[in-house]
């Protein structure tokens, strides 16, 4: 079959062959979570043209994954919602799914491509989602292919891992212009028309019921009943979905864009994008974001520099300004998807370079100036006023300014008896609070404050050895945090229930 998506982009799932004699395509929606440029909804499209069928399209919503909780699903659920409308538009068949308690959605997938031709699904490297895949495999009764949406350079263009940001940014110089070319359709399903949509067999509708309008619409009793986490609540004024996302980008592009390189370090200012709950969930893609940086400032492939310096500006042809935004979506978003590719037990602390390990071990039974346990990181209740501010950020609204991340991190580092026990808190607390855990940058946001993407600093220090040292009295000199403290300090919020 000839296809519109790069190959460099698909793999097989399974051995099984095509049933061509099935009722419908079946796309298995579970990272790229929208309609508009998607790449994995773009090949189902080019299947159902292939063997003349039509598409179903089938999101579910687990609720048994760790750290399930109202924050996560309500964002997730909000997705939903909008999918429901847009391909209610006309085009394919759209199942949602939402698991009233842990394990009720199994079969569901299995029933599904019993009477699928074949089965597409999203590739993502990270938490759940690889374990997801491959069960499915042996769940999935026809062929099953599985397709990279998930950044401007396919994750299998390049075939290791890379040691820092420098050195992954002169190889995206050297390969990502003849991947520019191959850009996702805005709409998949626009031309031409498919077959008119299947209706989902009785007896799998029966058995799995399509999730209740009033739970996609926002009810918070239809939530409450589910079994997730209910001490994570809902961020007050923050929706999820494609809509969401397109606001939040036209937003940036308009009031935030030009102010980003020289204000996004400023707490006070608040000059960052928000897009990155959006990509996590697949709400919005790399793709869409570059080409409206591209619209506004009349931007083509041709304004690409031939030369690959590895220097974080100066490639694109951009505004200052702009490459700044597109360094941080393109080389640091795609250099943690390219660590979670290639990093076996990216996740774990063996992972860390030898040399981070080894300065590490060497400095950890110095003695801690301050120690804290998990309960008083996570209700905030340390002595750094800056440092809990922080933390309240996270709690409230499920991220942490981008500067105050990273020093986040490294105090975590500090006051932890160990750096094992380190990593542990800061897993725990990223993936339980923030909307955007449980993603390849919040991995490399983690490990970076531990070492990796880095090199090493001098003078050793003690804890830290040669990592890279922040201190909360540097950064309140240097970010002058008034207003972040008043927002988020002392008596912000409750200590969360456990």
């Amino acid at each position: 079959m000839n296809s519109s998506v790069p190959l460099l982009r698909l793999s097989r799932g399974n051995d099984l062959p095509v049933r061509r004699d099935g009722d419908y395509v079946l796309y298995w929606m579970t990272s790229a979570r929208r309609r508009r440029a998607n790449f994995a909804l773009q090949r189902a499209a080019d299947w159902c043209h292939e063997l003349g069928k039509p598409l179903l399209v089938l999101e579910a919503l687990r609720c048994g994954y760790r750290w399930a909780s109202d924050r996560i699903h309500r964002f997730v659920l909000d997705g939903m919602r909008d999918n429901a409308v847009a391909f209610a538009e006309g085009g394919a068949g759209y199942y949602a799914y939402v698991e009233p308690k842990a394990d009720a959605g199994k079969g569901l997938l299995r029933a599904l491509s019993e009477r699928a031709c074949v089965v597409i699904g999203d590739e993502f490297p990270c938490f759940m989602l690889p374990r997801m895949t491959a069960a499915a495999k042996t769940q999935v009764q026809c062929a099953f292919e599985l397709v990279d949406s998930n950044g401007i350079l396919p994750m299998r263009a390049a075939d290791k891992a890379f040691a820092r940001a420098f050195d992954f940014r002169r190889f995206l110089h050297k390969v990502l212009p003849v991947h520019l070319e191959d850009v996702p359709l805005q709409d998949p399903l626009a031309r031409p028309r498919l077959p008119t949509p299947v209706e989902v067999p009785a007896a799998i509708r029966k058995r799995w019921p399509a999730a209740a309008a009033n739970l996609l619409m926002g009810s918070p009793a239809q939530l409450a009943a589910l079994p997730i986490d209910h001490d994570v609540p809902v961020v007050s004024g923050l929706s999820g979905g494609a809509v969401a996302a397109d606001q939040r980008l036209r937003h940036f592009l308009a009031d935030v864009a030009g102010r980003y390189e020289s204000e996004r370090n400023l707490p006070d200012v608040n000059a960052t994008s928000g897009l990155s709950p959006y990509l996590h969930f697949g709400h919005i893609g790399a793709h869409e974001i570059l080409a409206a940086v591209a619209r506004e400032h009349r931007w083509t492939k041709a304004c690409v520099s031939p030369r690959a310096t590895g220097k974080a500006q100066g490639w694109w042809g951009l505004p200052s300004e702009a490459e700044a935004f597109i360094d941080q979506l393109v080389t640091w978003r795609e250099l943690a998807f390219n660590g979670c590719q290639h990093i076996h037990g990216y996740d774990r602390f063996e992972s860390l370079p030898d040399w981070v390990r080894a300065t590490l071990e060497l400095h950890t039974a110095d003695p801690r100036p301050h120690r804290y346990t998990y309960q008083e990181f996570e209700s905030a209740r340390t002595h750094d006023p800056l440092w809990n501010a922080a933390q309240n950020q996270l709690r409230r609204e499920g991220m942490i300014h981008n500067y105050l991340r990273m020093l986040w991190g490294k105090k975590i580092l500090e006051w932890s008896a160990n750096p094992r026990e380190a990593l542990s808190t800061l897993i725990e607390l990223n993936n339980r609070w923030a909307i955007d855990g449980r993603n390849p940058n919040s991995y490399a946001g983690i490990f970076w404050c531990l070492g990796r993407y880095d090199r090493p600093w001098g003078p050793e220090r003690p804890i830290f050895g040669l990592i890279r040292y922040m201190t909360s009295e540097s950064a309140m000199r240097k970010i002058k945090p008034r207003a972040y403290l008043a927002r988020y300090g002392a008596g912000a919020l409750e200590s969360p229930a456990r």
